[in-house]
């Protein structure tokens, strides 16, 4: 469960946030439309600016539509014109499904900052993949954290020792099955890493400070993928070196393919661009 402690990443991203925008236009700023796809959950606000987040479809209860799985939920029917500032309490609680909901919509108020403002200070803007941008050397020891497909392909193709970080060994294919390391090594193998990469699902599922914490110095870390909020200064303060997130550029379209079913193939490129913050 995350913590609501008010010194949490998600916490300090959305006060960063929050501050660079102000209490009114929070106030102010309404989800127009939603949808929480089996992939991915995406937001318009009604200024036109959309966000994403990693569906964390396997912490609905049973997985079915019965009375606890719909108390995970965000209520339906009643997402549409609330206030961003109510969306985003719902970082601070426990069900993970109602927290990617807010990380939408916290994403698209960093992208409102982004049009309004420019890229965010203190962070070089790349566009493309984080794994790029990591420019990995010969010999690296990385951590991976989650069972990435592309990223776990590059790894094994280039020789580069890495261990891949995953709740159990069921998500590996049997070639890859030699890099598992059990989730509850994070500490050795992280504190261990040259190279840390964790997609941005661990804000979801409240991991990722804990993740940072073991990192050591000199340590290079990405988080990436489309939940990663796209401000610099609060990943930063916690050793991050590069965030991999996500511009939505027409929400519309976006949410429309979301609704259907639609995964990073179908938008990537289209709808939606790959940026990365160098920081």
């Amino acid at each position: 469960m995350l913590n609501a402690a008010t010194d949490g990443l998600l916490a300090e991203l959305h006060a960063d946030v929050a501050g660079a925008l102000g209490a009114q236009a929070l106030e102010r700023l309404r989800i127009a439309r939603a949808v929480l796809g089996i992939f991915f959950t995406g937001v318009q606000l009604d200024n036109g600016v959309g966000g994403l987040c990693a569906t964390p479809v396997k912490s609905v209860p049973e997985a079915v539509c019965c009375p606890s799985s719909a108390l995970a939920m965000p209520v339906p029917g009643r997402i549409a014109g609330r206030s961003a500032a109510e969306v985003l309490q719902d970082l601070y609680r426990p069900q993970d499904l109602r927290r990617a909901l807010a990380i939408a919509t916290l994403n698209a108020l960093a992208e409102t900052l982004w049009q309004r403002d420019g890229p965010p200070p203190g962070a070089r803007v790349e566009e493309g993949d984080a794994f790029d941008a990591l420019a990995i050397a010969p010999g690296q020891r990385v951590a991976l954290v989650g069972a990435f497909p592309p990223y776990l392909r590059a790894l094994r193709r280039s020789g580069q020792p890495f261990h891949v970080l995953e709740l159990g060994p069921s998500t590996l294919k049997p070639e890859e099955l030699p890099f598992y390391a059990p989730a509850e090594r994070a500490p050795e193998i992280v504190g261990g890493a040259d190279v840390l990469i964790t997609t941005g699902t661990t804000l979801v599922n409240g991991t990722l400070d804990d993740l940072l914490r073991h990192l050591r110095p000199g340590a290079q870390a990405a988080v990436v993928g489309p939940t990663a909020t796209l401000r610099a200064a609060p990943f930063a303060r916690r050793g991050a070196t590069v965030v991999g997130g996500t511009r939505v550029r027409a929400p519309a379209e976006l949410l429309d393919l979301l609704a259907e079913g639609g995964s990073g193939y179908h938008f990537f490129g289209k709808s939606v661009e790959r940026i990365c913050l160098c920081l």
